[in-house]
């Protein structure tokens, strides 16, 4: 049974977490209706939030703390709060058990039975290829895929990284956004278009006709896109938002910069440790490849490959994300 005791705990650890965020805002000099446009929510909700009007939710809590880069802090804050509001629920009747969000249609259950990254570097520009087998085992047909694409030249200087951003965007042109369906080129839409940050929703249709994913069914999708070494860099990031089966990355850069690779994972509640398999490399004359992988990835969890050139002058850090 609900008491005073347990709703004023839920109330303080709602105004600690609205704290933390405002907190870790203020120190990325970000202004709420910045914040609210980088996370892709109404200008006005990061202030009701911070306010006290509209309460945490879980893809809130993690969309700030990934972007404002808050280590976590604002996570843990969100877990306090959560754990508070289960306290102070009336405990009548046993909640409903809680379904995954699924995007993509009402009724769906989308799995990555397969899903490989393909990242190549000519000296001056990354193309990367990303191949997925993806199953419905849901009751709906898929008629689209959301994909992210996200660059942070300056990682742990946002001032710095938004500045350059905004002198010198990431555009759809240079992006050259190519996807396709076993043969089939697939349309897309953007949903966000930000300097940094792009969402876009791949579509299971093209001018000829549409070939939606139908529950049981299975299929492989392709999309490929380049992004200038000025605003991707050293570091390559995976981060798994739906049941993966298998998750596979490979690096290919020219022998000629003696590249050297080493990666880490981390997760929402832990922190970033080396990988738990070795990254192998393959030299094939003018070029050398990198090779990783890892079976029943948990949710969440975020896998980063990062590399330097030993026979090139040092580059600013630069960062590169993909969902």
């Amino acid at each position: 049974m609900e008491t005073q005791a347990d709703q004023e705990t839920a109330d303080q650890t709602m105004e600690a977490f609205a704290a933390e965020v405002a907190h870790w805002r203020e120190v990325r000099s970000l202004s709420k209706r910045a914040l609210a446009r980088k996370m892709g929510f109404d200008p006005s909700y990061v202030s009701h939030m911070e306010a006290g009007r509209h309460k945490p939710t879980e893809e809130f809590a993690r969309l700030a703390d990934e972007i404002l880069n808050a280590g976590k802090a604002i996570w843990r804050r969100w877990l306090d709060y959560d754990a508070a509001r289960s306290r102070s629920r009336p405990q009548a009747s046993a909640p409903a058990p809680r379904r995954p969000e699924q995007p993509y249609a009402s009724g769906s259950a989308l799995v990555v039975e397969h899903d490989e990254a393909g990242l190549e570097f000519d000296g001056s520009t990354y193309r990367l290829t990303m191949r997925r087998r993806l199953r419905n085992t849901g009751t709906e047909p898929i008629t689209r895929y959301l994909i992210r694409i996200a660059v942070d030249r300056y990682p742990g200087e946002p001032e710095r990284s938004n500045a350059h951003y905004r002198e010198h965007p990431l555009t759809w042109d240079e992006l050259a956004l190519t996807a396709s369906c076993q043969g089939e080129d697939m349309r897309w839409q953007a949903k966000h278009d930000r300097d940094a940050f792009k969402e876009v929703w791949l579509l299971f249709d093209n001018e000829h006709g549409r070939f939606p994913l139908y529950p049981g069914d299975a299929t492989w999708i392709e999309y490929a896109y380049s992004v200038g070494a000025d605003k991707w860099g050293h570091w390559f990031q995976r981060a798994v938002r739906l049941p993966t089966e298998h998750l596979a990355v490979r690096l290919d850069f020219p022998t000629a910069l003696d590249p050297v690779v080493w990666g880490t994972e981390t997760s929402m509640t832990a922190e970033a440790a080396p990988l738990r398999t070795a990254v192998s490399r393959h030299d094939d004359g003018e070029r050398r490849h990198f090779a990783w992988a890892t079976d029943d990835p948990p949710l969440h969890a975020r896998y980063r490959l990062e590399w330097r050139f030993r026979a090139s002058a040092p580059n600013p850090q630069q960062t590169k994300e993909t969902r």
